[in-house]
C-alpha cells in the first residue's frame, strides 16, 4: 500500500506540476490577450482620429474649392471688365488718332493761311 501511495503521490505531484505549468501558460496567454486588446483599442482610437482628421481635411478642401470657384468667377468678371475697358480704350485711341490727324490738317491749313496773310500784309505794305 505504501508503494502504491508513493506512486499516487508521485503521480499527484506530476499532475500538480502539469497543472501549475498549464496555469502559468494560461496566465501568459491572458496577458497576451490583454495586450492585444489594448493594442486593438489603441489602433481603433488611432483609426478614429485619422477618420476625424480626414473629415476635417475634406471639409477644408471643399471650403478651398468653394473659394477657388468664387475667385475664378471674380477673375472672369474682371476679365470681362478689362476687355470692355480695353475696347473703350481702343475706341478712344482711334478717336484720338483721328483728332490728331485732323489737328495736323488744321495746323497745315493755319500755316497756309498765315503764309497767305503774311503775303497779303507784305503786299499791302509795299503798296
Amino acid at each position: 500500500l505504501q508503494k502504491e501511495l508513493l506512486k499516487y503521490k508521485q503521480e499527484a505531484r506530476n499532475l500538480q506540476g502539469i497543472k501549475d505549468a498549464l496555469q502559468q501558460r494560461l496566465v501568459q496567454q491572458d496577458a497576451s490577450v490583454l495586450q492585444l486588446k489594448q493594442e486593438l483599442l489603441r489602433a481603433n482610437m488611432d483609426k478614429e482620429e485619422l477618420h476625424n482628421q480626414n473629415v476635417d481635411l475634406q471639409r477644408k478642401v471643399e471650403e478651398r474649392n468653394r473659394l477657388l470657384a468664387e475667385y475664378k468667377k471674380e477673375l472672369c468678371q474682371k476679365d470681362r471688365h478689362l476687355q470692355q475697358h480695353q475696347s473703350k480704350l481702343d475706341e478712344m485711341l482711334r478717336q484720338l488718332s483721328e483728332a490728331s490727324y485732323q489737328q495736323v490738317g488744321l495746323e497745315r491749313e493755319l500755316e497756309h493761311r498765315e503764309a497767305l496773310l503774311a503775303h497779303c500784309m507784305k503786299k499791302e505794305a509795299e503798296e
